[in-house]
């Protein structure tokens, strides 16, 4: 029992530093990597060895599929070059197989004392994140040499012969099995490994290695189709076609493996090499088969998953992609791409509020009341999927981003409410009585309404590129806006002063409405504070130094001693 554990245990330590480097080189380099792979899809070659050279980093097939199918779910890439992502990401994977299957052993100690080191002296640093990667390159070589220890007295068990008796022959059996285990572990790469490490160890034979390198393939593809689920069809599409890569391909191995064996015992290797040969040339085959035909394979994709319909329902978020959160910058760029949509429709509702107050429209006011509602939902959403997001990946700049986005959202769903408060106010203090603003009253208004309007884009510009000189300019419109407030509400107490008949019926609307539109404007100035404030060129307060008086020396009465307090003159 204590060495069917030993065994166990292996593999699953296998499987962890696995995803310690996946997720370590994520976290490090997750932003370069994305950009790598933006700027490859030109063409299907650069495309194939963009998906080639990030996977080899990643180690990982599926995260790859996962960044590459959030691409094409926000249509920044199209499915045919996205799929020859894909063909290259299948032979990154089994380049780092091959690379894993020789013996380095005697590196892990190495490895992991060294990434212990820097993990633990730079934790919250790039090189203590590189540490973490070291530790679990160190941790996969452990792991093959414990497997291959542990298996020893393992295979020698008559059950295990039994077990691994079973499979022989049947090859669908044997996929299965492999396909099962690789979605289990959610690595390929773990399960080819310990295959190649059992054909070394001779506990299976060479057609059931080369049967299960097949169903860790099928597996893969079928990892990265579960894993995007709840994606939308455009990022569904290409986890969908690589599978079918996959898939075509195993058909079409399938009946040749009996005709493979042969050529492969005349190589002379040994059994584990032989096993991680055939999954290496199985990729690159399908690779070279199938570059050509990621057209038809897309528009097959786009027939299975056609575009779903517009969403009637605008409070649900369309860029909160969950099979982002594993990439903790490609979740905040998500996150971000949302808080816009929540300042648009806060723009929308900014322009209706001074639609109805013009043209007393029932029908807008209720649209706007309705708009509140969906910032209201999206706001909650978006807050919710930030808090998903694991602020321990992040680094400094990324930290920085998430609070920006929290803030951003908080200032927009407090300006909706606001807006909303004002349409409201006007239905009942101005529609429902039939009352009026004078015309120089209205003309106030509109002026700050058109200031608010384009600080509000401003404000939207400066969140989406941080650019310091727009955060001091609409700083500066701050303070602007509001002496222009004040000297408003100074005229209309002096209208109201000449017994002017619409400013004494609308005096407390009015008033009201210009203050209302100030605080929108702070709200709205807010979103230049974090940008300033990175820049190093925010104070800290806006009050004036005082100089503090001098301290008064203690005045003595005729004893010598000093009074607490001063003495009270007397009364005459």
């Amino acid at each position: 029992m204590q060495t069917l554990l030993n065994l166990l245990a292996g593999v699953a330590l296998l499987v962890w530093g696995t995803h310690l480097v996946r997720q370590g080189i994520l976290r490090l380099y997750g932003g370069s990597l994305r950009r790598v792979l933006r700027r490859s899809v030109g063409q299907r070659t650069t495309a194939f060895f963009a998906g080639l050279g990030v996977t080899g980093l990643i180690q990982s097939s599926t995260a790859t599929a996962l960044i590459v199918a959030a691409f094409a779910g926000q249509g920044l890439i199209g499915t045919a070059p996205a799929l020859a992502v894909m063909l290259g990401a299948d032979v990154g994977t089994a380049l780092v197989t091959m690379v894993l299957s020789f013996d380095l052993s005697w590196l892990a100690p190495l490895l992991i004392f060294t990434g212990v080191v820097l993990f633990l002296s730079r934790q919250a640093t790039s090189v203590g994140r590189f540490g973490r990667i070291l530790i679990g390159l160190g941790l996969i070589l452990f792991a093959l040499n414990w497997i291959s220890v542990a298996a020893r007295p393992v295979v020698q068990a008559a059950g295990v012969k039994v077990i691994f008796a079973s499979l022989t022959g049947d090859i669908l059996l044997d996929m299965l099995v492999a396909a099962l285990l690789t979605v289990l572990c959610y690595s390929s790469l773990a399960v080819v490994l310990v295959v190649a490490t059992l054909a070394a160890l001779n506990v299976i034979a060479l057609p059931v290695a080369l049967g299960l390198v097949l169903g860790a393939n099928l597996g893969s593809g079928l990892l990265g189709m579960l894993s995007t689920l709840r994606s939308p069809p455009e990022a569904r599409r290409v986890t969908l076609g690589n599978f079918l890569f996959k898939l075509i391909g195993c058909i079409v191995a399938i009946p040749a493996l009996r005709y493979l064996e042969a050529p492969i015992d005349r190589l002379g290797l040994a059994a584990a090499h032989e096993v991680v040969l055939f999954h290496v040339g199985f990729n690159i085959a399908l690779a070279a088969v199938f570059v050509g035909f990621t057209g038809p394979i897309a528009r097959v994709a786009e027939r299975l998953l056609p575009d779903r319909p517009a969403e009637d329902d605008p409070s649900k978020p369309r860029h909160l992609d969950p099979s982002a959160l594993g990439t903790p910058t490609l979740a905040i760029a998500c996150a971000a791409r949302e808080a816009l949509r929540i300042g648009d429709i806060v723009e929308q509702m900014l322009t209706g509020m001074m639609q109805v107050l013009k043209s007393g429209d029932r029908a807008l006011a209720a649209d706007i009341r309705r708009m509140d509602d969906t910032v209201d939902d999206l706001y909650t959403a978006t807050k919710l999927y930030l808090t998903q997001i694991s602020r321990e990946a992040l680094e400094v700049q990324e930290g920085r981003r998430w609070a920006d986005i929290v803030s951003f959202t908080i200032n927009m769903e407090q300006v909706g409410d606001i807006i909303e408060r004002i349409v409201v106010d006007i239905e009942d203090k101005m529609i429902d009585k039939g009352r009026r603003f004078s015309e120089a009253g209205m003309t106030e208004i509109c002026d700050l309404h058109t200031r608010l309007h384009t600080n509000l884009k401003l404000g939207l510009s400066v969140f989406l590129t941080g650019d310091l000189a727009g955060a001091q300019q609409l700083l500066a419109q701050k303070v602007l806006f509001r002496d222009l407030e004040r000297v408003y509400a100074d005229a209309h107490l002096a209208r109201l002063a000449g017994l002017a008949q619409d400013s004494i019926e609308t005096s407390s609307l009015h008033l009201d409405l210009t203050s209302d539109l100030r605080r929108i404007n702070s709200h709205v100035c807010s979103i230049a504070y974090p940008t300033l404030e990175h820049a190093g060129v925010l104070a800290r307060t806006r009050l004036k130094e005082v100089e503090p008086e001098p301290a008064r020396p203690p005045q003595r009465n005729g004893r010598g001693k000093a009074d607490i307090e001063p003495r009270k003159p007397r009364p005459a």
